[in-house]
């Protein structure tokens, strides 16, 4: 064997030994402290079969990723390009160890077939990068991270790639020996290379210093790249595949309920970085910091100072530079993710509204709400530290049950001398229905519970409303972070639904319809919940409710957040609408899984917007550009922030909820 070959096998063995044992190093360190954190619950996989499918359809199928038309196809060129052509660089570095290596000679077919597709789909890794340095070069948009770190990576890729087609355009100027593999028609990119830059030309003495120097820099290039990801935004190469893995499997998504009556319990809620448990942690090294969910949020498109890529980021940052007080059990020590300095202030934490449009959109699924939610728990309950205007509202649901504050026993003032039956009354019906608190004191509110009761009374159901026995459903004070007061009101309601018999709970409320749906059976109280549209969708199927079609003119919809992205309801309201309006049914720009927020939610709605514009004025915008002529909501609270966004914008549109345009179309 030649000195040289020898000396590369040494080199090659060091290279490698050093480069993956510091990559396994770094990797271990990381698995350690997503261990380290004390939250709950330790890792439990549930529903194998499932979640693999998920990992072919949202990993390996990009679903999430090709949600953007251009950029999701870039993505996916990169992504497969990328994954085709580490097979022939795993078998270049065991060749440089191992010279006699040749696995073509044992599977000519198949090597041949394998090396003529990654030649082929490495070279979409360089059109999917084309169109990534055109967006970050020209387009930029604002939610797009522009730094060091994602510059480097792509030229460690473009790097890799471009080296693989040299290598294999040196490889095809060889000659073939006797008894070994022949390349000729294998690499039709690489050809391609080896035409235009004159490779044939060359003496084999050149040939074969090209095709050293462009292994090294290919093999080089990929054990930096190695070192480089355990530290970089690209930790997602890594986490994002475990992340999808161990994701909710239901879109249905309930706020994790706190033991407050743990004696135990030092803290409660998210303050410091150890209080993550170890599904944050991974969210955290998943996150690819492409900006979608920022592109969003409604918070960061009204001039909030909130967004999503970067509290994921921040919290990552910060674990990471307490990790070692984590590691070494000087908990103790760390200090709170909330402190002077901090780029996660007040400002930023009470800006969301919970809609849930940065988890929806998100490509590997983080959940950037359960850091929210659990951080204002930690605030409102350990540090007394909330919105000033946030106080009297608690009050109100604590004294009255309701966060205006009206007197309870006034709940059912909104239905005098409309035959509104009392459950306390009947003590059984076949549809409870809960009116929830905007229903019975807002006075928008009140005018859609009106119009619902009275499409009730047409299709001749049997039901019955608490009145005064019903208490906030709890969503308002859950999400403020006022996890005590939430139980309490929750507790409260769930002794009374015990008292009675029905068949389901009916809500017009998309806010009451989640928290009872989803978070009440956390409490021992699990019941068929009913949305008023889907439950009107049926009865009109059911033939229960006739309509006579009505000229509305250019409707549109207005989704809300609690009814679409948390709970997946989009089709039915559509539905209702194409009967009940003999005009037309349009579609805003952001619509659906898209929708934009009104800016009620997460107990926005009891909040002062300060900062940017408000993001009702903006929603309301968007229906002015539509051209629609009317809009209908499903939402107590979207139908008072939609009317008070358009009343900013001097045009008469009227907002109708569902229940107010059926109660006009049927009879």
């Amino acid at each position: 064997m030649e000195p040289y070959v020898i000396l590369k096998s040494v080199l090659m063995f060091i290279a490698l030994i050093g480069a993956f044992g510091y990559f396994f190093t770094k990797v271990t360190r990381l698995y350690k402290i997503m261990m380290a954190v004390d939250g709950e619950p330790k890792p439990f996989v549930d529903k194998v079969g499932v979640r693999i499918k998920i990992l072919f359809t949202d990993v390996l199928g990009q679903t999430n990723v090709r949600r953007k038309l251009l950029p999701g196809l870039a993505h996916t060129l990169i992504f497969f390009g990328f994954l085709a052509i580490q097979p022939h660089s795993l078998e270049l570095m065991v060749k440089g160890v191992i010279p006699v290596f040749d696995i073509g000679h044992s599977l000519p077919g198949l090597y041949k077939f394998y090396l003529f597709t990654a030649d082929i789909l490495g070279f979409f890794v360089l059109v999917g990068f084309v169109y990534a340095l055109y967006r970050r070069l020209v387009i930029k948009p604002d939610y797009l991270t522009m730094g060091r770190d994602a510059n480097l990576i792509i030229l460690f890729t473009s790097v890799i790639v471009l080296s693989f087609h040299f290598i294999n355009a040196f490889q095809l100027m060889m000659p073939v020996k006797a008894d070994g593999f022949s390349y000729a028609g294998v690499f039709p990119v690489s050809e391609v290379f080896a035409s235009v830059f004159g490779l044939g030309a060359l003496s084999q003495t050149s040939i074969l210093i090209g095709y050293e120097l462009f292994y090294y820099i290919h093999i080089a290039t990929i054990l930096g790249f190695l070192i480089y990801i355990p530290g970089s935004k690209h930790l997602h190469l890594l986490a994002a595949a475990p992340n999808v893995f161990f994701k909710r499997l239901k879109i249905e998504k309930a706020m994790k309920k706190t033991d407050i009556e743990d004696e135990e319990a030092e803290t409660f809620g998210l303050g410091r970085v150890q209080e993550f448990n170890w599904h944050n942690v991974l969210n955290l090294y998943a996150c690819t910091e492409c900006g979608r969910c920022e592109e969003l949020c409604p918070a960061s498109n009204t001039g909030k100072p909130l967004s999503p890529k970067k509290i994921i980021h921040d919290f990552k940052v910060d674990l990471l530079d307490q990790s070692d007080l984590l590691l070494n059990d000087k908990k103790d020590e760390i200090q709170p993710i909330m402190r002077e300095g901090s780029e996660l202030t007040s400002d930023v934490l009470w800006a969301c509204t919970t809609c849930r449009s940065c988890e929806d959109i998100c490509p590997v699924n983080n959940e950037h709400l359960d850091f929210i939610f659990e951080m204002r728990k930690n605030q409102v309950l350990m540090e007394a530290s909330f919105p000033l205007e946030m106080q009297e509202t608690f009050n109100n649901m604590e004294n009255q049950s309701n966060p205006w504050g009206f007197s309870s026993d006034s709940r059912a003032d909104w239905c005098k001398n409309m035959g509104v039956p009392l459950m306390a009354d009947k003590s059984q019906a076949e549809v409870l229905w809960f009116v929830g608190c905007a229903g019975a004191f807002d006075d928008r509110g009140k005018k859609i519970s009106q119009a619902t009761t009275r499409v009730l009374q047409k299709a001749g159901v049997d039901f019955a409303i608490l009145g005064a026995e019903e208490s906030c459903n709890g969503d308002m004070a859950r999400r403020a972070g006022n996890e005590y007061l939430a139980q309490m009101m929750i507790q409260q309601n769930v002794e009374i639904f015990s008292q009675y018999k029905f068949d389901i709970i009916l809500t017009g409320c998309p806010h009451c319809y989640n928290t009872i749906k989803n978070e009440y059976p956390d409490f021992g109280a699990e019941y068929e919940v009913v949305h008023t549209v889907d439950y009107f969708n049926t009865l009109i199927k059911e033939g229960r409710l006739n309509i006579n079609a009505k000229d509305f003119g250019a409707l549109t919809f207005h989704d809300s957040c609690y009814l679409g992205r948390w709970n997946n309801i989009y089709e039915a309201p559509r539905e209702i609408l194409k009967k009940a309006n003999a005009g037309s049914l349009i579609e805003m720009d952001r619509n659906k899984s898209t929708g934009f927020c009104c800016g009620a939610g997460g107990a926005r709605m009891f909040m002062e917007e300060t900062i940017g514009e408000r993001i009702n004025n903006e929603r309301a915008k968007q229906v002015v550009t539509s051209g629609a002529a009317i809009v209908a909501s499903a939402c107590p609270f979207c139908a008072t922030m939609l009317n008070d966004g358009i009343m900013e914008t001097d045009q008469q549109i009227p907002i109708k909820d569902i229940a107010e345009i059926l109660d006009e179309v049927t009879g």
